[in-house]
């Protein structure tokens, strides 16, 4: 049980560190059209991310893909751009953003591939490593969501912020800052 919990750790701080911008803009940008009475919608969005990072750990985990961290960490902050786009243009409320959600997990998730490939080949079975790292991952990015819930809630109340308004702010500026990113980590 030691190691559930060792892997759960990893997974928490996956999502939680201060190395995890990428992903806590995905979250603010997947998220902030959305406010606490989508709490049910949210939670099937970020499950639908994390099923795709999980999806994407095992097939890593197996050999069965592998693509160059340098058009991984190029294609990440892709993600959220869209992300951001999809805001802007569309409100960011539909159907689809769970597909969006799952296939970007795929590719946030081979962001953590190679490390988890190294330290769940140690293992003798990768079932209980990527259980405990999915479930910390959902619970970091539980928090995640509720503290951007918390903080859109109470700069509504104060300022009497919309919720256009924040969506716009919100995808502005996570677009922005992985804009820059995406530039910087370019593959090419």
């Amino acid at each position: 049980m030691q190691d559930f919990f060792f892997y759960l750790k990893l997974g928490w701080e996956h999502i939680i560190s201060l190395d995890a911008l990428d992903h806590q803009l995905f979250i603010l940008a997947l998220i902030s059209a959305y406010s606490f009475k989508d709490t049910k919608k949210l939670l099937f969005l970020v499950t639908a991310f994390t099923i795709g990072h999980c999806i994407t750990l095992v097939l890593s985990s197996f050999n069965i893909i592998r693509i160059s961290s340098k058009w991984v960490e190029f294609l990440i902050p892709c993600t959220i751009v869209i992300t951001a786009m999809d805001n802007i243009l569309f409100k960011g409320k539909h159907r689809y953003n769970y597909y969006f959600a799952l296939f970007f997990g795929l590719i946030h998730g081979m962001g953590f591939a190679n490390t988890a490939r190294m330290m769940i080949a140690r293992e003798q079975s990768i079932t209980l490593p990527l259980l405990g790292f999915n479930i910390g991952l959902e619970i970091g990015q539980i928090v995640v969501v509720f503290i951007i819930l918390s903080i859109y809630f109470f700069l509504s109340k104060l300022s009497k912020l919309s919720q256009r308004d924040w969506l716009l702010i919100t995808s502005s500026a996570a677009g922005a800052l992985s804009l820059q990113m995406a530039l910087e980590r370019q593959p090419f």
